[in-house]
């Protein structure tokens, strides 16, 4: 069966990257351009990864990350922040919420798929 990916990102080539590669790599791939998307995608088709941004027009990623966390239906998915821009205090914040890391951007598109397959347990 394939992994289900969901990716939330309001840049649309950033989000239609991130897409091919996963499905190059034999994913299953939704996608959202904002949180409240997003949230209502991974409560709908509970993914086995969500790959988001940590900047989205609507709310930031984490803060959408917390509100998935309280959901028992999606509290145990693993979240990959992908951003540019994480300074310290970012990162604290990334790594204060359970079963989540981070990619850099610009991604690697070599190393990408491998990379989200790793969150998956």
């Amino acid at each position: 069966m394939k992994k289900k990916a969901l990716i939330v990102d309001d840049n649309k080539s950033n989000l239609m990257l991130e897409k091919d590669l996963l499905e190059v790599a034999g994913f299953e791939v939704f996608t959202a351009e904002n949180a409240d998307g997003g949230i209502a995608i991974a409560r709908k088709e509970k993914p086995d990864v969500i790959i988001m941004d940590v900047r989205l027009p609507d709310m930031r990623g984490p803060e959408a990350a917390r509100i998935l966390r309280q959901d028992k239906e999606t509290s145990n998915i693993p979240i990959i922040f992908v951003t540019a821009s994480v300074m310290a205090e970012g990162r604290e914040e990334i790594n204060a919420i359970t079963n989540s890391g981070f990619i850099g951007k610009p991604i690697n598109t070599r190393t990408f798929a491998k990379e989200v397959s790793q969150f998956i347990k």
